[in-house]
């Protein structure tokens, strides 16, 4: 688990005219909630959170969310958190809210973990023409303690040959990390990565062009000679 930090600062006007002022002033309205505690309504600096945002491990790292203490500047009590809702505007390029889940070190959480596909394009399957490598799942839902927590996981394609398929039970995970659906049994074990032939769409004959002609009601010219 990599150390990950945001800053932010306690907010104290709430609701939608509030927010509204603190968009304006190029602060995102956020809040903190789980655990013991009772939620906290924080601000984060809008620009440096849309550059945050673009990185993958913002949506299934766990966070060092530093909040700036009331009254204290300079001073700050971090918290572990996990991202749970990112709201952005319809078309314009503008975080509206975030929701942080407190993090209990103690106790394991889920998290759906992006995958990483590796070496598809000098396997077998990737090397050969008219063959079709599908993406089935782009992430999965791991259980582990928090200082497990992965970033991403690895799914080698090296070996995937034309017919093959990679499972769910086959992906490499690190130590202290599961996936909770293969616990419910075989059929769980879904397909991460298929490869299959591409399907050619057959030529029409002219006899199949001319019988659509025929059920479509448009006349058919004679053929010379007939």
């Amino acid at each position: 688990m990599s150390d990950h930090k945001i800053f932010a600062a306690p907010r104290g006007d709430q609701g939608k005219g509030a927010s509204r002022r603190l968009r304006r002033s190029g602060q995102v309205p956020a809040i903190v909630y789980g655990g013991d505690a009772d939620p906290v309504a924080i601000q984060i600096d809008h620009n440096k959170l849309l550059h945050i945002a673009e990185n993958e491990w913002f949506y299934a790292a766990v966070i060092d969310l530093e909040v700036e203490a009331e009254g204290k500047k300079g001073k700050a009590t971090s918290t572990k958190v996990l991202l749970r809702d990112l709201q952005r505007h319809p078309f314009k390029a503008q975080i509206m809210h975030v929701d942080f889940m407190r993090v209990d070190e103690s106790h394991a959480i889920k998290v759906a973990v992006p995958l990483h596909f590796l070496n598809e394009d000098t396997s077998p399957a990737g090397k050969s023409s008219g063959v079709v490598v599908s993406h089935e799942m782009n992430e999965v839902l791991v259980s582990c303690m928090p200082k497990d927590l992965p970033e991403f996981l690895e799914v080698d394609l090296a070996d995937l040959e034309l017919g093959g398929v990679v499972h769910l039970s086959e992906i490499k995970l690190p130590k202290g990390v599961e996936i909770p659906e293969l616990k419910l049994g075989p059929d769980h074990d879904h397909a991460v990565v298929t490869a299959k032939r591409a399907r050619v769409e057959a030529e029409e004959t002219e006899d199949t062009a001319e019988t659509k002609l025929v059920e479509s009601g448009e006349p058919i010219e004679e053929k010379k000679g007939e």
